[in-house]
C-alpha cells in the first residue's frame, strides 16, 4: 500500500529535502508552502508522486487549504509540519517576537489541529510529526521567543498524544528536535557549533518518521548535549552567557 504524507514548509530546507526523500521512496507526497516555485519543480520532477498547494499557516484559510491538499492526495497517513521561523533577538524586538509566535504557535496549532480532526473524524489511523528544536530544552536569552515557541510545540505534541488516547484515536505523534542544520533559517555568515548538513540530517528525520519515534533529537551529538542541558539547575542556567 502506497503511503501518503503532507509536508508543510516544503519550499526549502528540511521540508524540501524530506519531500525528495519520501518521493524517492515511492510515497505520494503533498507539499505546501507560501512560495510555490520549488513545489512546482518537485511536481515536474516526480510527476504523479507529488501534489502541491500554496498554504500560509499564519492565515485563517490554512485548515481549508490543507483539506483541499488531502483530497488532491487521495487521503492522508502522515502530516509532517516543517514550517517555522526564528532568529537571535537579544534586543527583544517586539515585532520579531510576535511574528515568531504567529508562525510557531498559531500556525503550528492550525496544522496540528486540522490533521488531528481529520484522523479523529474519519476514524482512521495516522501520524502527526513536527519539527520543533533542541532550543526548546531551555529558555535561551538570545532567542527567547524562538526557544519558547519550540518548547510550546513539543508540549503541544505531547498533549495531542494524550488527547488521542482519551479520544481513542490511533494516532502516532513524532516530535523532531534538530540541532543546528544548514538551512536558509540560519545566518550564512555565522559559524554554528555542531552544524549539520541537510544530507546528514534529513535522512535521520525521515527515518524517525517512518519508525514512528515519539521524540527524535537530531543527531546523537545533540542528543548528548540535550541530556547535559537538562542536568543544569535553573539558578546556574540563568547565569550562563550563551552567545552565537
Amino acid at each position: 500500500m502506497i503511503k501518503r504524507i503532507i509536508i508543510i514548509g516544503a519550499s526549502s530546507g528540511i521540508g524540501l529535502h524530506s519531500a525528495r526523500l519520501f518521493a524517492g521512496m515511492g510515497w505520494r507526497v503533498g507539499v505546501a508552502a507560501r512560495d510555490t516555485r520549488q513545489l512546482i519543480a518537485l511536481k515536474n520532477q516526480y510527476r504523479d508522486k507529488i501534489e502541491y498547494e500554496r498554504i500560509d499557516i499564519t492565515t485563517d484559510e490554512c485548515p481549508e487549504l490543507i483539506i483541499k491538499l488531502i483530497e488532491k492526495l487521495g487521503g492522508l497517513d502522515v502530516m509532517f509540519l516543517s514550517a517555522g521561523i526564528g532568529w537571535a533577538n537579544p534586543m527583544l524586538n517586539l515585532q520579531k517576537d510576535l511574528d515568531t509566535a504567529a508562525t510557531n504557535v498559531a500556525g503550528f496549532m492550525r496544522v496540528v489541529d486540522t490533521a488531528y480532526h481529520y484522523f479523529r473524524d474519519n476514524k482512521i489511523s495516522g501520524q502527526i510529526a513536527a519539527v520543533t528544536s533542541v532550543a526548546g530544552t531551555k529558555g535561551l536569552g538570545i532567542s527567547a521567543s524562538y526557544s519558547a515557541t519550540k518548547r510550546f510545540g513539543s508540549t503541544y505534541l505531547e498533549a495531542i498524544g494524550q488527547l488521542a488516547s482519551i479520544d481513542r484515536v490511533k494516532l502516532y505523534v513524532t516530535d523532531i528536535r534538530p540541532g543546528f542544520v544548514r538551512t536558509p533559517l540560519l545566518d550564512s555568515e555565522k559559524s554554528y557549533p555542531m552544524l549539520m548538513t541537510l544530507d546528514h540530517a534529513a535522512p535521520l528525520i525521515v527515518n524517525a518518521i517512518v519508525k514512528r519515534k515519539r521524540v527524535a533529537v537530531i543527531d546523537w551529538k545533540w542528543a548528548f548535549l540535550v541530556k547535559l542541558w537538562n542536568l543544569i539547575p535553573g539558578c546556574l542556567w540563568r547565569k550562563m552567557k550563551i552567545k552565537l
